[in-house]
């Protein structure tokens, strides 16, 4: 199974290369990543019944070079609090809708305050009707959540500040 992290490495890396097509197989997961070109798909194997967020055949198909860029505009009124070194930016590993918590009468995941680690679960998003949670992948502190409960983002557009540990 391909794990989130992996898959955004593979899209940069493609990203940044002169490479246009790459494909990747192991252990009966397959992912396709085209570059300039609109289809981009990731076929993988059956999720397991305990783990359906982790799984995310979906989370390259915003993988164009423009939907990279698209994010930085909304960033410039955050330019006080994102000029801070320590600050890291959990970024939305696909295009799909934001939700804080896993149903709309549950609690946030985190708020503004609390302390996360490597693998603390921030938020959802969902993509296809799947819905993928984030993990944190840093230790530290949310500083402040950059979007709204419900709202569509893009491929690599900030979800948190944290300030690291």
């Amino acid at each position: 199974m391909f794990k989130i992290q992996e898959i955004r490495e593979i899209i940069k890396l493609v990203d940044t290369s002169s490479v246009d097509e790459f494909v990747y197989e192991v252990d009966g997961a397959k992912l396709k990543v085209k570059k300039n070109g609109v289809a981009v798909d990731a076929p993988v194997a059956a999720p397991k019944a305990a783990a359906p967020a982790a799984v995310a055949p979906e989370a390259p198909k915003a993988a164009a070079p423009a939907a990279v860029e698209a994010p930085k505009a909304p960033e410039a009124p955050k330019a006080e609090v994102a000029a801070d070194s320590e600050l890291h930016k959990i970024t939305s590993p696909m295009v799909g809708t934001f939700y804080q918590a896993s149903s709309p009468d549950a609690a946030p995941y985190v708020q503004v305050g609390d302390k996360v680690g490597n693998e603390s679960i921030v938020c959802i998003v969902e993509a296809m009707k799947l819905f993928n949670e984030i993990e944190a992948e840093i230790e530290g502190e949310i500083v402040e959540i950059l979007v709204k409960d419900g709202q569509l983002v893009e491929f690599g557009q900030p979800l948190f500040l944290v300030k690291a540990n």
